[in-house]
């Protein structure tokens, strides 16, 4: 059986564990949409994209959609799915690329905190450099940046430094003298910072939106 060319999806918000009573709405997708929202949860695992295709559910960004699942011909999805971009590790760093850096705490109960470049580039009252200017210093030597792979969700390359005790302390203490005072709590509450990751959108990449 072809791929189908479009698709009608029900979703609705979904709230705590279970499905939320709010109206449930409706939307016709075309096959690489809805694909699209896929891969943000699977990436191109062609085996995980036919599975959720087949049971026709999927939770992404705080909603829940249906579908009459469909049965996928390996070969046709496959070719669906090389359209989308993929892990390349050749692309190297550019400080000019990245929009949003993201602190990874180290308590792993604690969700990570993005700063955005928009609300992070400018600088203090006497502040000697801008918090974004402090957080981009970071990829430079003597930290190690490593290509962490492609994400579906932020549409982007990412890259990562791991940091220390001693450098996780320090930024901790940076981050609160150079960061704007509607960003301080929010850093101050993750507490030490073990990973921070550089968000480099990709341009040319796969993009329906």
């Amino acid at each position: 059986m072809p791929l189908p060319e479009t698709i009608p999806v029900r979703f609705t918000e979904e709230e705590a564990e279970y499905v939320s009573i709010r109206p449930v709405r409706r939307q016709t997708f075309k096959l690489r949409e809805l694909i699209d929202m896929v891969v943000c949860v699977t990436g191109r695992d062609l085996a995980r994209v036919q599975q959720i295709l087949r049971t026709g559910t999927l939770v992404f960004h705080f909603y829940r959609y249906w579908w009459q699942g469909f049965e996928t011909d390996a070969t046709e999805l496959s070719a669906v799915l090389a359209e989308f971009p993929v892990d390349d590790p050749s692309r190297a760093f550019r400080a000019i690329d990245c929009k949003t850096i993201a602190l990874e705490s180290a308590a792993k109960a604690r969700q990570a905190f993005d700063v955005n470049k928009k609300d992070a580039d400018h600088k203090s009252l006497f502040a000697s450099q801008s918090l974004w200017e402090y957080l981009l210093s970071l990829s430079e030597p003597p930290h190690e940046i490593k290509y962490g792979g492609y994400s579906f969700a932020r549409r982007a390359d990412l890259y990562r430094i791991e940091l220390n005790a001693e450098q996780a302390a320090r930024l901790q203490r940076d981050a609160a003298k150079f960061a704007p005072r509607p960003l301080r709590g929010a850093i101050e509450t993750l507490g030490p910072v073990a990973r921070v990751v550089f968000v480099c959108p990709r341009v040319g990449a796969f993009n329906l939106k």
